[in-house]
């Protein structure tokens, strides 16, 4: 199998004056690794993977499939020659085609004999646990099926790097986490690079070995999951990973945060240029305890909602702000109980300030 290395991929649609799509995309994934391309929509993951297809031609840059560029300005390799399979958003499978003859078309096209198609396309159905339906059509199957169909007729040309493209955004959310654990498994069992796509943090967090969070065309952060939700680069990975209180306040001479309700040792301030600057604060790491119990500022619960798994509160603080906190739903507080509340600065990240930015 083989890892997939980005250095310095742009395009732009329009020719030099449009606007980038990507703009000096520098990413690596090595050899078995599920990498997920995540961002909202718009962002540029989709044309980053038809990039990486050979699909479109970058601007400049390259890409390469171990030692080998497969894509540079005017010199791309076709998609059928990157040794790549891809699985689309709307599963792209043939309604008049048996799911057998939908696995077996990129075998039929490499010219592989009648035994060794009938050998691979029963290892693959296996593989997504289609054993047995190989007669059906696709107007037989589910969503989850026939997107599992889509997955074996990748498979089958036995890829070293597998592109996925949304494949889970037409399924129910039960489904969907299904498919989600499905897919990991099937990573881990083939060893072959996956690159994903998708809007869903959720997602991204489930599946990924690493996630490269892309917003304007322009990579924010590549990191494991734990390093992007906990500690993010940048002020936009932070607010779009999950759900963050965004504090506005500024840096004191002796390098503390400080806001209207409390101040507090500022987590690290290499990056930050300025004075004003905001705190990053995730709702599960702001603690709640009754009303004198000390610590970082006083508040007001005034809303609580139960979400089955957790309770969520909306705190009232002295200057009007509130601020989001998650507890344990054993751990209760009622509407208008006073309470204190504990922010550690370790679990916090700072950004300077963005002007016209308001939270």
């Amino acid at each position: 199998m083989a890892g997939i290395s980005l250095r310095n991929i742009s395009k732009s649609y329009g020719g030099k004056a449009g606007m980038p799509a990507v703009a000096n995309m520098n990413i690596e994934a090595p050899s078995n690794c599920f990498l997920t391309l995540l961002g909202p929509s718009g962002c540029g993951k989709t044309t980053t993977l038809r990039l990486i297809a050979g699909f479109l031609e970058p601007d400049s840059g390259e890409i390469r499939v171990g030692d080998r560029v497969v894509s540079a300005k005017g010199k791309v390799v076709p998609p059928e020659r990157r040794g790549m399979g891809m699985v689309f958003q709307n599963y792209a499978i043939w309604p008049h085609k048996t799911v057998f003859e939908n696995v077996a078309f990129g075998l039929k096209l490499r010219g592989a004999s009648n035994d060794e198609t009938k050998t691979r396309v029963a290892e693959a159905l296996d593989m997504v646990h289609l054993g047995g339906l190989a007669e059906r059509y696709p107007n037989q199957l589910s969503g989850g099926q026939q997107q599992r169909v889509a997955l074996a007729r990748s498979l089958v040309v036995r890829p070293d790097i597998l592109l996925l493209d949304e494949p889970l955004s037409n399924l129910d959310a039960k489904l969907r986490e299904r498919m989600r654990s499905e897919l990991k498994q099937l990573q881990r069992r083939t060893g072959i690079t996956f690159v994903y796509v998708t809007h869903d943090q959720a997602e991204a967090l489930a599946l990924s070995d690493q996630i490269a969070v892309i917003h304007d065309g322009a990579l924010q952060q590549l990191g494991s999951p734990l390093e992007v939700y906990t500690k993010p680069a940048k002020r936009f990975v932070a607010d779009f990973m999950g759900l963050v209180n965004i504090v506005p306040g500024e840096l004191t001479p002796t390098g503390a945060f400080s806001c209207a309700d409390f101040d507090l040792p500022a987590p690290s301030t290499a990056h930050i240029t300025g004075k004003a600057v905001e705190l990053a604060v995730r709702p599960e790491n702001v603690a709640m305890a009754s009303a004198g119990a000390g610590g970082t500022a006083n508040g007001k619960v005034v809303e609580r909602v139960f979400l089955g798994n957790l309770c969520e509160y909306q705190i009232l603080l002295a200057s009007g702000r509130t601020l989001r906190a998650q507890t344990h739903p054993t751990q209760l507080f009622d509407a208008d109980e006073n309470v204190s509340i504990t922010i550690r600065p370790d679990l916090c990240s700072i950004f300077d300030a963005q002007p016209g930015k308001t939270s």
